[in-house]
């Protein structure tokens, strides 16, 4: 079941993303780390587009008072982690929500956004993560990673076959890979770097910081 536009079918979601986006599990750790060093003990964190909840599965493990909120606008990647993590007390789901639908009583303490985004249109992705930051306390985290456009359309070309290599040499046959390169402002949009970072000081955050770039992916960390 692939119900949103992510081209990977949920039950079988986790192993096409490792071999779609590299070093996906470095940069679930790295995020982990990262708000290990920002925040000593959470209370409430929100991962948005949750996917299958592998990054709360692996957080809950390194955060054990810390309250999890889950939503994903794929039913499909909900019932997926429902069924993954249904015995994890700590981890709560809010429903099949994108990000600009999330509402939550309390404000939260850190919410991550893992490749949510870069499905939506500049309108949406605006919205989306204006909501994030309105959800968030005084001084919360915000951390995202996102696909990311190269400044120049030689660099585009150059990317692209970079990342083609890199799925090839992951097992993927080529007209999958083809077809996933094909995607590329049909069904995602990416930003540059500079324009993700102007989206997000736009939206008023105070801090505004690269962490992570490889590949075709960027992250960034934010302070309310």
């Amino acid at each position: 079941m692939n119900d949103t536009k992510t081209s990977h079918k949920a039950e079988i979601y986790d192993s096409q993303i490792r071999s779609t986006i590299p070093y996906y599990d470095s940069i679930h750790h790295e995020t982990i780390n990262l708000v290990k060093s920002m925040v000593d003990d959470p209370q409430l964190w929100l991962d948005t587009g949750c996917g299958t909840g592998t990054l709360a599965e692996k957080a809950s493990e390194e955060f054990p008072n810390t309250r999890f909120l889950l939503a994903d606008p794929s039913q499909g990647m909900l019932d997926e982690a429902r069924s993954k993590l249904s015995s994890n007390s700590k981890i709560n789901f809010l429903g099949n929500l994108t990000s600009e639908e999330i509402d939550f009583p309390q404000k939260l303490d850190v919410i991550t956004a893992i490749q949510s985004h870069h499905y939506m249109d500049k309108d949406g992705r605006v919205k989306s993560v204006k909501n994030c930051y309105n959800l968030l306390k005084h001084h919360g985290i915000y951390v995202t990673f996102e696909n990311t456009r190269p400044f120049t359309k030689a660099g585009v070309e150059f990317a692209k076959n970079y990342w083609r290599n890199f799925q090839l040499a992951q097992g993927k046959n080529s007209e999958d890979v083809e077809a996933h390169l094909a995607r590329f402002d049909v069904e995602y949009f990416p930003l540059t770097v500079e324009e993700h970072r102007s989206l997000l000081e736009d939206t008023g955050f105070r801090i505004v910081e690269l962490l992570w770039f490889s590949y075709m992916q960027a992250g960034f960390y934010c302070v309310k």
